[in-house]
């Protein structure tokens, strides 16, 4: 049972928004901007990059692991598991 990987163009569209959120951050600094400002900014950022993240995680889970789960090698279910308990705890490291 071949698997394709879940395409992302909704985040593709996201991402290129906040790319220009960036580059409207940059400018903010050059302009000198007041730093609450900058700092809200990048905070609003910050939550566009998390959304994303949230999209691309979901889709992972209910396409790649679920395809894993239902496949008839265990290796790949263990990959995938373990690949999911590395993930979080990556993830909390950050948070």
């Amino acid at each position: 049972m071949k698997h394709t990987h879940p395409a992302h163009d909704e985040q593709l569209v996201a991402l290129k928004r906040i790319e220009g959120q960036v580059r409207g951050l940059q400018k903010m600094i050059e302009e000198k901007r007041y730093c609450i400002d900058i700092l809200t900014q990048i905070s609003s950022v910050n939550a566009a990059l998390l959304r994303v993240q949230d999209k691309v995680l979901e889709k992972h889970l209910s396409g790649c692991l679920t395809h894993a789960i239902r496949s008839k090698s265990d290796l790949e279910r263990q990959k995938k598991i373990n690949e999911i308990f590395g993930l979080l705890k990556k993830f909390r490291k950050n948070g």
